[in-house]
């Protein structure tokens, strides 16, 4: 029988593990959307495909919003490798979706925000990590604003205000903050709850969609961002 902090050190180390992939699999996904929107935005041929024709435009977005209700609805049910390859391919597609911010700011613009909008996560997420706090109600109330982020912003489609795209990146960037820390601190709360001797498939299919989640939070946190701090072409 082991002793109290033998099980202590072993249940840190599965935590730890859980984590780790969660947050490899999140780079990886940003990775792969980062060069496949720079790869996009550099050949005219897939700029013209793709923004030349509102068919394959709205096409892609609707196929990356499919993958997405897919992964998180159907996670458990599908084969880990499956899971994988549906996360990589929502990443590249969103890649390809986001290209056009190559063409709208400039790229000095977008690296600056980058590399401000991962400080902010880690900040965010470490805070998620360590916290003593229940961010249960937070995340509650944060997600709320997430409705209230979409609403406003299909409004503003009909009513072109520059003003009121502006406070709605405003808001966005307190409310993805906040679903960072909330989201980090559930996965760590999953991680803890996992029994012993649970398979490497389930393990992995629980570090993707943790992978999805973050990975999420982190592509709508610059966007909101980028449009507070990009500079124009």
């Amino acid at each position: 029988m082991q002793s109290i902090p033998a099980q202590r050190t072993e249940v840190q180390i599965r935590v730890n593990t859980f984590i780790r992939s969660v947050y490899n699999w999140m780079a990886i996904g940003l990775a792969l959307t980062g060069f496949t929107a720079f790869y996009v935005s550099n050949s005219e041929t897939m700029l013209k495909l793709i923004f030349g024709n509102q068919l394959i435009f709205f096409g892609l977005i609707i196929g990356e919003l499919v993958l997405v209700f897919s992964l998180a609805s159907r996670v458990n049910k599908m084969q880990a490798s499956t899971a994988t390859s549906l996360f990589v391919l929502y990443a590249a597609l969103n890649g390809v979706t986001l290209s056009a911010i190559f063409l709208i700011y400039t790229r000095s613009s977008i690296t600056s925000t980058f590399f401000i909008c991962a400080a902010t996560f880690v900040a965010s997420s470490i805070y998620g990590m360590v916290t003593k706090r229940d961010l249960t109600s937070m995340g509650q109330f944060m997600f709320m604003g997430l409705i209230g982020i979409v609403i406003a912003s299909v409004v503003n489609l009909f009513v072109r205000s520059s003003g009121m795209s502006l406070i709605v990146s405003y808001i966005g960037v307190i409310v993805f903050v906040g679903l960072t820390a909330y989201d980090t601190q559930k996965l760590r709360t999953m991680a803890l709850s996992q029994p012993d001797g649970l398979d490497g498939a389930t393990v992995r299919k629980g570090a993707i969609l943790g992978a999805l989640t973050l990975y999420l939070d982190f592509i709508n946190l610059f966007l909101m961002l980028l449009r507070i701090l990009g500079s124009r072409e």
